[in-house]
């Protein structure tokens, strides 16, 4: 059985899907339903059962699992404005060592989900070089709570058992219920088909134009693959970057947008919000040569391509979630 905590999120329900393409469907899904919509994410999936993030909890206390082959944790408090430190400290950070000390108690394949998010601000670079660790300073809580769980499993000598991928800017199909924290590019087509128009944060940094402000955007079906590679070579671990080593600005993720929905590029810039001013990256850019010196052997699409597909595919479409088959 696989197991795949926050599966009803983004990420999460994405690798259901990547499951079920081939032919898997003997899937725990963990996740938090409450009163958001992510469910909609489930519905086209096949998996044999749904437990509630607590509840898994007490499963993997009892030992009441059936054998399981692999736990692939996205579940986390993935807001990178949440303001209540006890939370993420307890949802992102102790929850995740005990899914690990289970899955390297029982010999289970462990894959979790850290974030491009510990970086910082990024003046120390992106590089997934374990043991720079200890230098990274993240900007936000969220980034800090990922990075406490990274640096435990070093501390406590595990990485070399586990795998560790922090995701850059991450886009695509089932992001719909991540509200306010879904993705520019899912934004931008809903706001140019009410409006015309894309609107874009000003730049406050000397060596950055409007909109030149700059993310390693990757699409989730390139992070679907890097996660089934990692499944599929269990004798591969430790932190890995997960982008596409190619830095582009905002104004080309607007432009790649227009162009797929066929409309002239409308771009107006607005004031960045005070409390960002402060904890904003103007430069994100995964260093990607761990993974492919690791053996990986895909290559990952380019923005263009990426965005075209989101939005000719997916965002265009009445049903936009991934689909079985």
């Amino acid at each position: 059985m696989y197991i795949v905590t926050g599966g009803a999120g983004f990420i999460g329900s994405a690798f259901v899907w990547h499951l079920n393409q081939q032919g898997i469907d003997d899937i725990l899904v963990v996740d938090n339903l409450g009163l958001s919509s992510k469910w909609k994410n489930l519905v086209s999936l096949k998996y044999k059962d749904y437990v509630h993030k607590s509840v898994f909890l007490a499963l993997l206390a009892k030992n009441k699992l059936a054998k399981v082959k692999a736990i692939i944790h996205m579940g986390a408090c993935s807001s990178t404005t949440e303001q209540d430190a006890d939370y993420l400290m307890e949802n992102n950070f102790h929850y995740s060592q005990k899914l690990a000390q289970y899955a390297l108690n029982h010999d289970v394949r462990f894959i979790y989900a850290s974030s491009a998010a510990t970086y910082g601000d990024g003046s120390l670079g992106f590089d997934d070089n374990e043991n720079e660790l200890e230098r990274l300073r993240p900007l936000n809580m969220y980034g800090y709570s990922k990075h406490l769980f990274d640096l435990w499993l070093k501390r406590e000598n595990k990485l070399s058992q586990v795998v560790g991928l922090k995701f850059f800017n991450v886009f695509g199909p089932n992001e719909y219920h991540k509200d306010d924290m879904k993705s520019v590019v899912c934004k931008a087509y809903f706001q140019i088909k009410q409006t015309g128009r894309l609107k874009l944060f000003k730049s406050y940094h000397p060596d950055y134009a409007h909109g030149e402000q700059k993310r390693d955007f990757v699409y989730i079906k390139d992070c679907l693959k890097v996660m089934s590679w990692f499944l599929e070579n269990p004798e591969v671990n430790g932190i890995f970057n997960v982008g596409t080593g190619q830095a582009r600005s905002w104004n080309d993720l607007a432009r790649a947008v227009f162009t797929a929905m066929g409309k002239p590029v409308n771009i107006e810039y607005i004031e960045m919000p005070e409390t960002l001013k402060n904890k904003y990256q103007y430069f994100t850019q995964a260093k990607m040569q761990k993974l492919f010196n690791a053996g990986y052997p895909h290559k990952f699409l380019s923005l263009e391509e990426a965005v075209k597909d989101y939005v000719q595919n997916y965002l265009s479409q009445q049903n936009a979630y991934l689909e079985n088959g």
